[in-house]
């Protein structure tokens, strides 16, 4: 008879997408004070791939992943996604939001993003939030699926990925025993 198991924390991290420092600057003051401390904030990445959001946040774009120190349950996403909008909402201006938080999980296994909006490849948690499955990780590096966002999937953040994956196994390994994974 199958019985649950327990199941490894994971790292939280959000791709924030801005129009000005200030904003920026903002929400990740914000998110620190909510999630606790970044351990890794990634380059400056141009969103360049879609103008989807610039009738609404303006031309020039930014993307950056940041990740959080703290582990925490995959569970922890739906809140997670509830408490990013909010500092949208709170940092909005008057065309709309000044910074777009995608938030989600990285394991060494997988991507996970959450939405508002399903799809069909996407999972209901509750609460109004979807897990979309983004990447999983096999010969070396994180594989986008066909419904990933561009820019995750045209390889530009797969150094940031592997940083935070890193992060997350050091992590992993220190609080409980991992099996061996390709670098």
């Amino acid at each position: 008879m199958a019985r649950p198991q327990d199941v490894d924390p994971v790292k939280l991290f959000v791709a924030v997408l801005w129009a000005g420092e200030e904003a920026l600057g903002a929400a990740l003051d914000r998110l620190r004070s909510i999630w606790g401390n970044t351990d890794f904030v990634g380059a400056d990445r141009p969103f360049d791939l879609t103008d989807y959001y610039e009738p609404e946040m303006g031309p020039g774009l930014r993307r950056r992943l940041v990740s959080f120190e703290p582990l925490v349950p995959p569970g922890r996403l739906v809140r997670a996604k509830h408490e990013s909008s909010a500092v949208e909402e709170a940092l909005a201006g008057g065309k709309g939001r000044r910074v777009n938080l995608d938030v989600g999980y990285l394991d060494p296994h997988k991507i996970v993003l959450a939405s508002f909006k399903g799809a069909g490849q996407k999972i209901y948690l509750g609460d109004g939030v979807w897990a979309d499955l983004a990447a999983r990780y096999r010969a070396g590096r994180y594989h986008p699926f066909e419904w990933t966002f561009p820019d995750f999937s045209d390889g530009r953040y797969d150094r940031d990925l592997r940083e935070i994956r890193a992060l997350c196994r050091r992590q992993l390994a220190a609080g409980r025993r991992l099996p061996p994974s390709p670098p």
